[in-house]
């Protein structure tokens, strides 16, 4: 995992183990911040589907301990994204094609109109303060770091909705978004691709910046698209990889 610098005033539960990033711009446990690791993995395809995972696996492969993975991978459990394995571990749970379909139309029909509103209502301070973010997912596409990438989206794309000021809106598309799977991240990082797509985020800022609502909903509607396209094509084709 990516060093970071701890958090004032919460220390880890133990203070020999790395920091982890945070999400969404919230206070959280490392429990919490372990979780949010593992979710990215999940949705990138570092975690494949129907595959088990013990944790001390898992936490000799992030590099954190093996008590906060097996506690995160319990909370992962309880919201469906894996199933616990008696003895043995985590299964990861599939998504089916449909499911996909499903999460997408509705992070669609949420989050095109409300980034699109933000071009109206977002002032310019809260606008640039994403921009570390945006510049952070465009770093990690270049570096073919796919968690890296997930966590900067998320991060993003939560804080921008969070501009508009509803909280279980925010909620809502982050459960969705943690539901999703974008096995095709792979596949654009082999072909060059993914930093093309990365750098979208740049261009939406820069759309909202300028009060041009008309292109904020072209490039959403775009970026979105990607999801069920550039993003998620190819999970059946790297089973094996």
């Amino acid at each position: 995992m990516r060093d970071m610098p701890q958090e004032q005033h919460q220390p880890d539960p133990d203070p020999g183990l790395p920091a982890l990033p945070r999400l969404g711009g919230r206070r959280s446990s490392y429990r919490e911040r372990v979780a949010d690791a593992l979710r990215a993995a999940l949705i990138a395809g570092e975690l494949r589907p129907g595959e088990v995972y013990s944790a001390p696996s898992l936490a000799a492969r992030f590099g954190v301990s093996a008590t906060p993975v097996r506690e995160a991978m319990l909370d992962l459990a309880k919201e469906g994204l894996v199933d616990t394995v008696p003895n043995k571990g985590f299964r990861v749970t599939a998504v089916s094609d449909r499911q996909l379909d499903e999460y997408t139309h509705i992070r669609a029909l949420i989050e095109i109109p409300t980034v699109a509103a933000l071009a109206r209502t977002a002032d310019r301070v809260s606008l640039e303060a994403l921009r570390p973010a945006a510049r952070e997912i465009v770093t990690a596409a270049a570096a073919g770091d796919l968690i890296a990438y997930v966590e900067a989206d998320t991060r993003f794309h939560l804080g921008l909705l969070a501009l508009a000021g509803n909280a279980h809106l925010v909620e809502v598309v982050a459960d969705l978004r943690g539901r999703s799977r974008l096995y095709g991240l792979t596949a654009l990082v082999r072909a060059g691709r993914l930093l093309a797509s990365a750098e979208e985020h740049l261009e939406l800022l820069d759309a909202l910046l300028e009060r041009d609502e008309r292109s904020v909903h072209a490039i959403m509607t775009r970026h979105l698209g990607h999801v069920r396209s550039l993003w998620a094509a190819g999970g059946d084709s790297d089973q094996g990889d």
